[in-house]
Formats: C-alpha cells, structure tokens, sequence
C-alpha cells in the first residue's frame, strides 16, 4: 500500500495529540507501519500545534511535506485555511467551524479573516466542516472535540466504529471514557 499522509492541525490545548494518537493506535493495530510526528508551536500559549500521522506498507519519515496530504483534520478554521497548502490536489479538509483569536486578533494588530469556508472551498478544496464544538458540548464537554473530528474522520476509512471504539478505550482515561464515545459517535453520524 502506497503510504498516506493525515495532518492534524489546531491550537494548543484542544487534544490534537490525544486525537493523533488515537489514530496512531488504531492504523497500528491494522497492520500498517505508522510514523506520527508532533510539531509544537507555543502550544501551551494557545499557539499552532501540528501532528503528522503517516501511514502504509513501509513509512520511512514521518514528516508531510507541501502537496502531500491526503487529509487535513483542523480544529480550528483559521488552522485549516493555515495549512491548505500541504494538501494533496484531491485531498480532503475536516474542519471545525470554531474561530478560536490568534494573538494578533487578541491584541488588536490584526482582524480574524472572513468567509474562510467560502474561502477555503474556493481553492477547489474538499472541504468537510462541522461543528465539532457544539456536538462536543452535546456530548457533554467541549473538551471533547477532538473526539468529535476522529468520528467525522471515521468516514474516510473503512474501519468498522467497534475498532474505533477499541482504540478510544485503549487511548482516554476511564473516567472520560463514556463522553469520549459519545462525543466520535456525534461526529461519526453527523
């Protein structure tokens, strides 16, 4: 198998690691040989955290580079638009419609772009947004997310939802456990 290439994109705090792996474990345990690489930004600052999961018969690298990402998983819509350019020309963009203020925003130096969907769809990108935020807090927390983004991500495998759920067991804590599922179920069928 050829190897693919899945970014995961967001703004610090918000579980792209967690959501990385998760995704790592289950390709995994699927046979496949998995490299999964985490880029910190100023995560901890509320800055742009990247992980690249690669995956296939033999990953030599763990690194993505521009043209070559078959699937983007953003956060965030800013991310999203951030990282268009590392997107394959018939890749597809999992995107949370939350707008989450950079620094420059925040201080008043620049102003959050508009019509980022309209945007970014202009591009000729295939674009799937959601949004993840609100299903999450239906979930019951909005901490869950990431959880949300892997159950839409969950649409673009061939995966069957016990095996995803497997490896939401093996990957969160119990006690997040049940909001966990509920949370990739919610993304899953939305």
């Amino acid at each position: 198998m050829q190897t693919k290439n899945i970014m995961i994109v967001g703004v610090g705090g918000q579980g792209t690691l967690l959501a990385s792996k998760l995704l790592g474990r289950l390709l995994l345990e699927k046979g496949y040989d998995v490299k999964v690489s985490e880029v910190h930004g100023m995560s901890q600052r509320g800055g742009s955290v990247v992980t690249y999961v690669r995956y296939g018969d033999k990953v030599y690298s763990p690194i993505i580079d521009k043209g070559e990402a078959d699937i983007i998983i953003s956060f965030e819509l800013l991310e999203a638009a951030r990282w268009t350019e590392f997107l394959k020309p018939d890749g597809t963009i999992v995107t949370n419609t939350q707008e989450i203020n950079p620094m420059p925003v925040i201080t008043g130096a620049a102003e959050y772009p508009t019509e980022l969907v309209e945007k970014i769809k202009a591009l000729g990108v295939n674009l799937d947004a959601i949004d993840a935020l609100s299903l999450a807090e239906e979930a019951g927390t909005s901490k869950a997310v990431n959880l949300v983004l892997m159950g839409r991500l969950s649409k673009y495998f061939d995966f069957t939802t016990e095996e995803w759920m497997a490896a939401i067991e093996k990957s969160v804590p119990p006690k997040f456990l049940e909001i966990n599922k509920k949370a990739f179920l919610l993304g899953k069928d939305a």
